[in-house]
C-alpha cells in the first residue's frame, strides 16, 4: 500500500457496470513527511475519504480485493484514512 493525499474528485456518468455508484477520487502519492510527489491518479474510494485527507491506497490486483471492488476493473482503491503516522519514533502526521 502507498500513502497518498486526496487532491480532487472525478465524475464519470458512463463507466463499467461494477463501477456504477462508486466514488472516484484523485490522489497523489505522499511521503511519510506529507510531501506530495508524482502524478495524480484516480482511485476508487471504499472508505468515505474526502478532499485533503491523507489515505492509504492499494494498487494493482490488491485493489480488486475489497468488498466493493471485487472483480471490478480497478487499479487503485482507497482502503483507509490515516489518523496519524509515526516514523522512527517521530510523529510525521496527525489528523486535525
Amino acid at each position: 500500500m502507498i500513502i497518498a493525499r486526496v487532491v480532487g474528485s472525478a465524475v464519470s456518468t458512463v463507466k463499467e457496470g461494477k463501477l456504477v455508484g462508486r466514488k472516484l477520487l484523485v490522489v497523489q502519492k505522499a511521503t511519510p513527511e506529507n510531501k506530495l510527489y508524482g502524478e495524480p491518479f484516480i482511485a476508487v474510494d471504499t472508505v468515505g475519504a474526502g478532499e485533503g485527507e491523507l489515505v492509504f491506497v492499494a494498487e494493482g490486483s490488491s485493489a480488486r480485493l475489497t468488498e466493493s471492488t471485487l472483480d471490478a476493473a480497478v487499479d487503485a482503491a482507497i482502503v483507509g484514512i490515516l489518523d496519524s503516522l509515526e516514523l522512527n519514533k517521530q510523529t510525521t502526521f496527525r489528523k486535525e
